[in-house]
């Protein structure tokens, strides 16, 4: 899953410096108001794509999985009110 993210990501970075480039290398040779259309486009896709990086896919492990550590996963559970308080016992 991350890899298919992150090859979104690339391919709308890449579009986006496409539109700069070819706006202001090509377009704006004849129509100038073309070419800041461009740039306004392009001006979008950078939030979007950080958006499409960074969601978390139905397969993702989320924050709240256990990690495989019983001890910091016993002391997650109890700091978000999971479970009661651990016991010690002392002698």
């Amino acid at each position: 899953m991350y890899a298919r993210r992150r090859h979104r990501y690339f391919v709308m970075m890449g579009i986006c410096i496409a539109l700069f480039v070819l706006a202001w290398g090509v377009v704006r040779l004849w129509s100038v108001p073309a070419a800041v259309g461009m740039c306004l486009v392009a001006m979008v896709i950078p939030p979007l794509a950080a958006i499409v990086a960074n969601r978390r896919g139905p397969d993702d492990r989320w924050w709240d999985d256990p990690s495989g550590d019983p001890g910091s996963d016993e002391w997650w559970d109890e700091l978000d009110g999971k479970k009661g308080p651990r016991r010690q016992d002392r002698p």
